[in-house]
């Protein structure tokens, strides 16, 4: 299995994945490590033709362990964003990347001007790969409006008992301390959020969500194939099929229309995204209601890989914003028109 959960050691410094079994998610960074290094994350660029294949590849990678995925879509999404904001030289190989752009309320990571550069102090919350990740893109408050950094994670400790989570325990999701660290600016005030790319990564992290969704429901395939499961648990499944179709043809459509217009010259890109999120995620909410309802506690009780699914996919899909999303969607709707 993975996914692996022992307590925390305090005050682990980051970069510390050749430490195996020493953290949690040890197990977990392993994959990600080798992942990188054989090439699996070599993904296609999003609008660049290909968005199609670069989002299977996150949903096969779900569907095998959505901690894993979580890292791989912050790595892949990582690298977009250094392409899309013009870095001129690409990563040295091996580097492993993290996206720590999370925004909570209460203080968060601040950037200060210095005479050797940008400096970051503060407390960043929700750093998956806090302890696997070589190197992050960080966002954090800077004098002249927000800005994107791209920081080592040497020199840098987690927050002990930050991640107590039982769903993606395994994503190495910790809160992360800057004490005068120094970061690379990428991009200027407001590059990360304003660039076309941003709306496409939200829209491949639904991709991950699908992933792990047609696992859940290929527990209720394969308990269909094997034995007579009765009628209530069949049109449970037949719902559950015509949902992925759904979600996976909503995917499709949205990743052809970033090819055909990858500078969001036609405004559609945020509608876009709320519309596929949202529809996923309402389709893998579906889908673990369906499965278990349809097999009962047996899955979760007796299928180690099937519990820890729906534990982690219940987590990933809070990264969904639900009813603020859906009102900011009807608010879009309501400007510019319906377009049905």
């Amino acid at each position: 299995m993975i996914n692996n959960v022992r307590p925390l050691p305090a005050a682990i410094p980051l970069a510390s994945g050749d430490r195996a079994g020493s953290w949690p998610g040890a197990a977990v960074a392993a994959a990600f490590a080798g992942a990188v290094e054989s090439g699996r994350l070599d993904l296609p660029l999003p609008g660049g033709g290909r968005t199609h294949q670069r989002w299977a590849a996150l949903a096969e990678l779900a569907e095998e362990d959505l901690s894993l995925a979580r890292l791989a879509e912050g790595h892949a999404d990582a690298l977009a964003i250094l392409a899309e904001l013009g870095v001129p030289a690409s990563p040295p190989a091996g580097r492993r990347w993290g996206v720590w752009a999370a925004q909570p309320p209460g203080p968060g990571l601040t950037a200060s001007r210095s005479g050797h550069g940008w400096r970051l102090d503060g407390t960043k919350q929700y750093c998956s790969g806090a302890h696997s990740c070589t190197d992050a893109l960080v966002t954090a408050t800077a004098p002249d409006g927000p800005r994107l950094f791209a920081v080592s994670t040497r020199g840098l400790s987690s927050v002990p008992g930050s991640w107590p989570a039982t769903g993606m325990a395994g994503s190495d999701t910790y809160d992360v301390e800057f004490d005068d660290i120094p970061g690379e600016p990428v991009g200027g005030p407001g590059s990360y959020t304003g660039r076309p790319g941003f709306t496409h990564g939200g829209a491949g992290v639904a991709a991950c969500w699908f992933g792990g969704a047609r696992g859940v429901g290929q527990t209720l395939a394969a308990a269909a194939a094997e034995r007579d499961l009765g009628p209530h648990a069949l049109a449970h499944l037949g719902a559950v099929d015509i949902a992925l179709h759904t979600a996976r043809s909503a995917l499709d459509a949205a990743a052809a229309e970033i090819d055909a217009d990858p500078d969001d010259r036609g405004n559609g890109g945020r509608r876009r995204t709320l519309r596929v999120r949202t529809l996923v995620e309402a389709t893998a909410t579906e889908v673990m209601q369906r499965v278990g309802r349809a097999l009962g506690a047996g899955p979760l009780s007796h299928d180690a890989a099937h519990s820890r699914r729906v534990a982690d996919l219940t987590v990933y899909l809070r990264q969904h914003h639900a009813e603020r999303d859906l009102a900011e969607l009807g608010a879009l709707v309501a400007g510019s028109g319906a377009a049905w």
